[in-house]
């Protein structure tokens, strides 16, 4: 917790003057301070409220972050100067500092994220409850992200959607496992009927927290909820209308903060998604942040999945229907065992080439290959045999030491997820010869055009941004990292061109992302009998099809099965040996000022606390658990100069 100070003022506080403390809006400083209130500004002022403090010889923002504060004797403070207009509300000012504990960052990031935008200067009049005659469920079909549904909430796959959603709500947090092509707007929707049950806080009532993987996902269900007669704001521009209550908040990751006083239930839609990860400092989880806040204000929490990690299968009670209900919400998965194919033929097997001049022959017809490569490991194969190379302790891809990084010593294969090293042999036939596979995605798309005789689009993550199915309606071939997942288009199918790529990602959760990847491509796919303008057809279920060399790969395997669990199982154990999060707690702290900062953390470290510097300069902190973590880190002084403290890392 940051230490609390004094703004000295040649006014002082005698007992009957109202002091507040303040958290300043200013990079770099790490302490609250205490400031008196005037009384013309006495009843705009409470916790959370932005005001105007002069802070030395500056006049800056702040948040009020506690209320009847008693200074130690003697010491004279200055006022408040002004009340620029509402903040987040009391509780979502502890839970900003939690999170700040929790993840080892600066309070006010946070609550800048639980803020407007905009100066909020007064809140309009909370929604009248609605009678539940007055409310319907919506019909309209259609899921998030992109997934084409069976617009029909009265079968049997929406009744038994509805039933997971009543029992995930029925009290606690719970992880709801719904298949990808499955809708989870039952949830949603069991969620929003809980308006009104929980109680009220600062004067305004309880609402509904909803959060969803994208800004278009979020649109859509607030138009559906909407639809459903149910009162909405979407956070963060309708910030004022949350502030009042009584509402659904929709958002993305920031709505984890949404300014609702309490709410009366709380949804993470597509909770392993990594946009719910901050990428900057304090790297916290919104997922994880929306869990806790329900649980302060004790209501159900439902963590919705298709494939939730390990994390967050550790935060509550596992609630999946009946296998054949699973089962119905994942596609066919087409696995292309590549391990006999001529090396000759690159990322081109005789299957997938028969599938994309398939797609190329019909009208109508559309596949998406994909191929990521950005900030992937550059996989080595052995030259003779083609057998990957692979970690002997963890199963990661290995990537060549040099020996100008290890001087009089030979070159080495070092694993970047565990740290082990081996040398440079083939395990399977004993070569010394390795060749690296690696082709970019403009080169594919041109080697793909020759195979399947038609023009092919290319979609990146620069240009993902153009790309709709407008744009790409002449296109039965479209190639891409997975950035083009995450548009708008449905296809017949969707080929994974190089999975090894993903499943042997020296990532702690390489595993988990490779099953979430797959998942989103399920989405993607157009349902059996449904074409592209939703009329019936003749036309063949979708399906994904793996190319891999690893075909016994867990995640694999839990795809073909339309089982996670699978996959779930077998993380358990190798986590659980290798002492890897969630078994334990990880922080990774990097930047020029790491060596300075990781040498005292190691002096301070207890018993139990791992701590150990990382090639590059980085260090690792490895705790029994989060608790521990945040005291460590928090015990620390930081030095100066540039730092990144990041806690749960989960990208490359």
């Amino acid at each position: 917790m940051a230490s609390a100070g004094t703004a000295p003022s040649s006014e002082g506080a005698s007992p009957a003057e109202r002091v507040v403390r303040v958290v300043p809006d200013v990079a770099g400083i790490a302490r609250e301070f205490d400031y008196l209130v005037p009384d013309a500004l006495a009843s705009a002022v409470r916790v959370g409220t932005s005001v105007r403090i002069d802070l030395g010889r500056r006049r800056v923002s702040g948040w009020v972050v506690a209320d009847g504060i008693e200074p130690p004797p003697g010491v004279r403070l200055r006022p408040i100067t002004a009340v620029r207009g509402w903040g987040p509300p009391a509780s979502v000012v502890d839970l900003a500092r939690w999170a700040a504990w929790r993840w080892a960052g600066p309070l006010p990031l946070l609550l800048r994220t639980a803020s407007a935008s905009s100066l909020v200067r007064s809140l309009p009049d909370p929604p009248s409850p609605r009678s539940p005659r007055s409310l319907h469920v919506d019909a309209s079909g259609g899921g998030l992200d992109g997934a084409v549904t069976s617009p029909r909430p009265d079968d049997a796959v929406w009744s038994e959607t509805a039933a997971l959603a009543s029992d995930a709500l029925s009290g606690g947090t719970a992880v709801v496992r719904l298949a990808p092509t499955h809708d989870p707007f039952a949830v949603v929707e069991a969620a929003a009927s809980r308006m009104g049950q929980g109680g009220d806080r600062d004067g305004a009532p309880a609402g509904v927290l909803v959060l969803v993987p994208s800004r278009h996902a979020a649109e859509e269900t607030a138009a559906r909820l909407r639809r459903s007669g149910r009162p909405v704001a979407l956070v963060p521009e309708q910030w004022a209308v949350a502030r009042a209550g009584a509402v659904v908040a929709v958002g993305t990751r920031s709505a984890a903060l949404a300014p609702l006083s309490s709410v009366a239930a709380a949804v993470v839609l597509d909770a392993h998604d990594q946009s719910y990860h901050e990428e900057r400092a304090p790297t916290w989880a919104a997922w994880e942040v929306v869990a806790e806040r329900a649980r302060r204000d004790g209501v159900p929490c439902a963590l919705v999945s298709p494939c939730p990690t390990l994390d967050i299968l550790a935060t509550g009670r596992l609630v999946v229907g009946s296998r054949r209900h699973e089962r119905s919400g994942w596609p066919s998965v087409e696995v292309v065992d590549r391990r006999q194919d001529d090396p000759r033929s690159g990322l081109y097997s005789p299957r997938l080439v028969e599938l994309v001049r398939w797609a190329a022959a019909g009208e109508g017809r559309r596949v998406l290959c994909v191929l990521n490569r950005t900030g992937r490991v550059r996989l080595l194969a052995c030259a003779a045999c083609g057998e990957l190379a692979r970690c002997q302790r963890c199963g990661a891809a290995v990537e060549r030491r040099a020996a100008d990084e290890r001087p009089g010593e030979q070159p080495v294969l070092w694993c970047r997820r565990c740290d082990s090293e081996r040398p440079e042999v083939c395990t399977r036939c004993g070569s010394t010869r390795m060749r690296v596979l690696r082709v970019g995605v403009s080169r594919v798309r041109e080697e793909l055009e020759a195979l399947a005789g038609t023009a092919v689009a290319e979609v990146s993550a620069q240009s993902a941004e153009d790309v709709d199915e407008g744009a790409l309606g002449g296109y039965s071939v479209v190639v891409g990292t997975e950035a083009v997942l995450h548009r708008r288009l449905v296809a017949d199918a969707v080929a994974f061109l190089d999975f090894d790529a993903e499943l042997l990602a020296p990532r702690l959760r390489a595993g988990e992302q490779a099953l979430a990847l797959l998942a989103r491509a399920a989405a993607a796919l157009r349902p059996p009998g449904v074409d592209r303008a939703g009329a019936g057809s003749e036309r063949a279920p979708g399906r994904l099809l793996v190319q891999t060399r690893q075909p016994q790969h867990p995640a694999v395997l839990a795809a073909l099965r339309a089982d996670p669990a699978v996959l779930a199982a077998s993380e358990a154990a190798l986590r659980t040996e290798l002492r890897l999060p969630p078994v334990t707690a990880l922080a990774v702290v990097s930047g020029p000022a790491a060596g300075d900062y990781g040498r005292e953390l190691l002096a301070a470290a207890p018993s139990g606390t791992d701590v150990r510097e990382l090639p590059g300069g980085a260090w690792s902190v490895l705790a029994p658990d989060h608790d521990t973590l945040a005291d460590v880190l928090a015990a620390v002084s930081r030095p100066a100069g540039r730092l990144r403290v990041e806690v749960d890392p989960v990208r490359d």
